[in-house]
């Protein structure tokens, strides 16, 4: 697999600037793991498996903070996996880790985020 991971990290920012969920979800597969403390604290559980339940835990999400913007900061290029830093509107710093498999689809995924509080 060679996935630019640039290109990636700036199509997932601009996936998410949209608050179209079929665009953010586009890049996962119908088999996605997401693990998330965000996630547990709006829908009851910190991991999330299958595209229906991240769709619904995102949809949430998004109804809760209309004025949600990520911008990406760094991406760290890996194995058939990256990370991708960025702020949120709230200047909150957060990582995203994704694995990919052979055709550029993730199936795991973690968020981590500075300050949940």
């Amino acid at each position: 697999m060679t996935l630019d991971f640039l290109a990636f990290a700036k199509s997932w920012e601009e996936g998410w600037n949209s608050h179209d969920l079929d665009r953010i979800l586009l890049h996962y597969r119908d088999d996605i793991c997401f693990r998330s403390r965000k996630a547990q604290a709006l829908v009851g559980s910190g991991e999330l498996n299958g595209k229906a339940a991240l769709r619904d835990y995102w949809a949430k999400a998004l109804e809760r903070q209309p004025e949600l913007k990520f911008d990406v900061q760094d991406v760290f290029e890996g194995h058939n996996m990256m990370v991708i830093t960025y702020r949120n509107h709230h200047d909150v710093l957060a990582a995203e880790t994704l694995y990919f498999d052979g055709d550029g689809m993730v199936y795991r995924a973690s968020a981590c985020h500075a300050d949940i509080r």
